[in-house]
């Protein structure tokens, strides 16, 4: 994985999406899951700033965090 956000960093980053692009995280989520099947992360950050025009660290957020709960759920 790339440059990783402080644990705060993170949760400041997805507290302000909602604000910044007026769709929840859950949304953003299920658009990461239904996208192309990419393998990087660096990979995933282009695709969702170049299809849905993000911000870098918006986008690095969302993967990070959709990374997250992947993990969790594989446990």
């Amino acid at each position: 994985m790339s440059q990783v956000f402080s644990e705060e960093t993170h949760r400041n980053l997805l507290s302000r999406i909602p604000h910044c692009t007026g769709r929840e995280i859950s949304d953003w989520l299920r658009t990461v899951d239904e996208g192309p099947s990419l393998f990087r992360f660096e990979e995933k950050v282009s695709w969702l700033r170049g299809e849905h025009n993000l911000a870098y660290g918006h986008a690095k957020a969302i993967i990070h965090e959709h990374d997250l709960r992947r993990a969790a759920r594989n446990l």
